[in-house]
Parts: structure tokens; C-alpha cells; sequence
């Protein structure tokens, strides 16, 4: 028999559910964070073809990804607020139901400006899954279960990605780059049921913010002055670009430079991935040696340091393909140590506010990702273009984090739990 929250006032919401229907929501839980991954992943495979199809350049196809990226970075600034002052269920099922509209129309776009304007829509769909899977973890439950739990929703967000381009590339077995399309319609539709029918109303109405559009401009207003969160949330962002200079150029590289299939890039693309959880999954066993902001401070150099190999392996051409795989791969493991660890100490100094400055974050991480994306397109595509932005953005993020965060100056204003978190 359940407990009654009299009976024992400690328990969190979810505590008082049943087991079976508390392992349902985690379940759906766990699909919702999974939804910005596959849209943003599962078409990659297909990027060279849609350049052919649709008779447009590598970088305007790129831009569709940086669509995805720019939707996803302004709907957690926009559905966060909205969830906080309308409850979770109804801005969730709204987003999702746009992701679905948007996914289906994907299939027949007729060029490459809407494509690129439907996928702004997915992102939007998307972060709506994202944000309200969050701010449900708050809701239902409390200290070591709720991290316990973010510790799991972000290793699915690190397998979906290894998953994703995999499942595009079978798809693109048996038909075209817009199948794939239809595949995220299907994957949509099938969260947004299973959320109508499992996920409850988690914010009631007396927890509800009423502060309306002042009061989260107030609030964001607050955060922009803080000089060290916005370093710290520049320097994630920046990472983030290094891993989306390669996520947008790895197709064109593996493919068109080194006469892949579709298939072995996904195997590729899924071996860099592994790299990169691994190392957010090492970061636990750093921490309990090391503070945060060294870890991430050694990252970064480490990062840079390869990420220099990467340019003179693929401007001389020395080494092949793994003179290309090995600095790229070493790369992401640091970009993976650096993601768990500046949202941690961003996220520390701001307790009071951590929904908005999660909202803020992440808007940040993907916003900075999407000017990564067109600008290998820009460069040329090619691996030494590819390699060019990645080297760039670990430059940048150590240039940030020496002058504006001053790591040595870094001290948490609340313990630090970093949790493991990849693309």
C-alpha cells in the first residue's frame, strides 16, 4: 500500500506512486530526452544526398542543422517560462505536436529554405521534450533519487546520438533522405500517445510562477550579470561548438573525402560518440581527486593541444584516415570531460533560479553549437575545414575561461555534483 505524504512528509511525489507506474514515467521520461538527439542525428547520413536532390551547396545544407540547433536554443528559453506558469502537461504535448507537424512536412519540402525552416520547428518540438522531462525530474523527485535519475536521462541522451545515424543510414537502405523523415514523424507521434496517456500534471497550481514576462526577463536579466555564469555557460556553449563542427562536417569528410558508405560512417560517427560518453562517464571517477574547474581547465588544454594535431594531420595529409579518427576522437573525450563540469559550476551559483539558468544554459550551448555548423560548410567542408572549427572553438573556450571565468578564482558557491552529460 502507498504511503500518504502525512504519514511520512519526506517522500517526494513520486515516492507515493506505485513502482510499476513510477517505472512507467521514468520510462517516457527517458523517450522525451531521447527526441532532440534523434532529430538532430538521424539525418546526418543523409546530408550529402539531400546536397544532390535538393541542387543545393553543402553549407546551405548545413544551415538546416543549424536550424534544428537555433530552434532548440530559443524554445528552452521560451517553453521553460511557459511550463513554470501553465503547468508541464499542456506546452509539452503543444511542442511535440509541433515537432510532428513539422517532421511530416519535412517529408515533401520542396527545397532547401524550407527544409532548413521546418527543421527551426523540430528544434522548437524538441526542446519542449527536453526542458519539461527536466523540470518533471524537479517536480517528482528530491536530493540523491532526482540525481540518480539525471544521471540516467543524460546517458540516454548520450546513446541516442550513437543510435541515430545508425538508424538513418539502415533507413537509407530501403529508400531516400526523406524517409528518415518519416521515421521521426512515427518516433514523435509514439512519445506524444505515451505522454498524453502516462506522464501526470506535475506543477499544481498553487507552485505555479505569476510573474509573467517581467518577472523572467527579471530573472534572466539577473543571470547576464553574473560574469562568471556567462563565462562558464560561453565556455560549455563554445565545447559545444567542437562537437557540432564535427557532427555537421563528419558526413561530407568520411563520405565524400574518404569514400565511405553510409553505413561505416554511422559505425564512425558511433565510435567518436562512445569516446565522448566515456569520458563524461570517467569524469565521475576525476572528481572525486579533483575539483570541477580543474578537470575542465585541463580539458581544455589537452583539447587544444590535439585539436592543433588534427589541423597539421589534415593540411599535410599524414596518417590517412587515422591521422584524421585519432586527434578527432581524443578531442571529443575532452570536449566530454569539459560538458558535465561548466554547466555544473554555472548551475552552482544560481540555486535560487536553477530552471531558468538550466533554460539559459542550454539556449547558450546550442545557440554557440549553431554557428558551428555552417561555418565548416563556409571553410569547405573537407577535414582540414572540419578541422579548422574544432581547433577554433577549443581556442576560444580556453581563451574565455582564463579571462573572463579566471579558474583559479573559481570557487562553487553550492557543492558541485557534475553529471555526466553528452550530445
Amino acid at each position: 500500500m502507498a504511503h500518504s505524504r502525512t504519514e511520512n512528509p519526506s517522500l517526494s511525489p513520486a515516492e507515493l506512486l506505485p513502482l510499476g507506474r513510477r517505472f512507467r514515467i521514468v520510462l517516457v521520461l527517458g523517450l522525451l530526452t531521447a527526441l532532440g538527439p534523434l532529430t538532430i542525428d538521424m539525418y546526418l547520413p543523409s546530408l550529402p544526398a539531400i546536397t544532390g536532390d535538393l541542387h543545393t551547396t553543402a553549407a546551405a545544407v548545413q544551415l538546416t542543422l543549424t536550424g534544428t540547433l537555433v530552434g532548440l536554443a530559443f524554445g528552452q528559453l521560451l517553453v521553460g517560462p511557459l511550463s513554470d506558469a501553465f503547468g508541464r502537461r499542456w506546452p509539452l504535448l503543444a511542442g511535440i505536436a509541433v515537432h510532428v507537424l513539422a517532421s511530416v512536412f519535412c517529408v515533401i519540402a520542396p527545397n532547401v529554405a524550407v527544409l532548413g525552416a521546418l527543421r527551426v520547428l523540430q528544434g522548437l518540438g524538441a526542446a519542449a521534450a527536453s526542458v519539461v522531462a527536466m523540470a518533471m525530474v524537479r517536480d517528482l523527485f528530491s536530493d540523491n533519487s532526482a540525481a540518480r535519475l539525471f544521471s540516467r536521462l543524460m546517458l540516454v541522451v548520450g546513446v541516442a546520438p550513437i543510435l541515430a545515424p545508425t538508424i538513418g543510414g539502415l533507413v537509407l537502405n530501403w529508400t531516400s533522405w526523406r524517409g528518415v523523415f518519416v521515421v521521426l514523424t512515427v518516433v514523435a507521434v509514439t512519445i506524444m500517445g505515451v505522454s498524453a496517456l502516462t506522464l501526470p500534471e506535475t506543477l499544481p497550481p498553487a507552485r505555479r510562477r505569476s510573474g509573467g514576462v517581467i518577472g523572467t526577463a527579471r530573472d534572466y536579466g539577473r543571470l547576464l550579470t553574473d560574469r562568471v555564469y556567462v563565462g562558464l555557460i560561453l565556455v560549455a556553449g563554445l565545447a559545444m561548438a567542437a562537437l557540432f563542427a564535427y557532427v555537421s562536417g563528419s558526413s561530407y569528410v568520411f563520405q565524400d573525402e574518404y569514400g565511405m558508405t553510409e553505413q561505416q560512417f554511422a559505425l564512425i560517427f558511433a565510435g567518436g560518440a562512445v569516446g565522448l560518453i566515456g569520458a563524461t562517464q570517467f569524469n565521475v571517477r576525476l572528481l572525486r581527486r579533483w575539483k570541477p574547474q580543474q578537470i575542465m581547465t585541463g580539458a581544455l588544454i589537452a583539447g587544444l593541444g590535439f585539436g592543433l594535431v588534427l589541423v597539421v594531420l589534415t593540411a599535410t595529409g599524414i596518417g590517412g584516415l587515422t591521422g584524421v579518427l585519432i586527434p578527432l576522437w581524443l578531442v571529443l573525450a575532452m570536449v566530454g570531460l569539459v560538458m558535465p563540469n561548466a554547466p555544473a559550476l554555472a548551475l552552482s551559483r544560481h540555486g535560487e533560479a536553477a530552471g531558468t539558468a538550466a533554460a539559459l544554459l542550454g539556449a547558450v550551448q546550442n545557440g554557440v553549437g549553431a554557428l558551428a555548423a555552417p561555418l565548416v560548410g563556409l571553410f569547405g567542408v573537407g577535414a582540414s575545414a572540419m578541422a579548422a572549427v574544432v581547433f577554433g572553438s577549443m581556442l576560444s573556450a580556453l581563451a574565455v575561461l582564463y579571462l573572463v571565468v579566471r579558474p583559479h578564482r573559481l570557487v562553487a558557491t553550492e557543492p558541485v555534483k557534475a553529471v555526466a552529460v553528452a550530445h
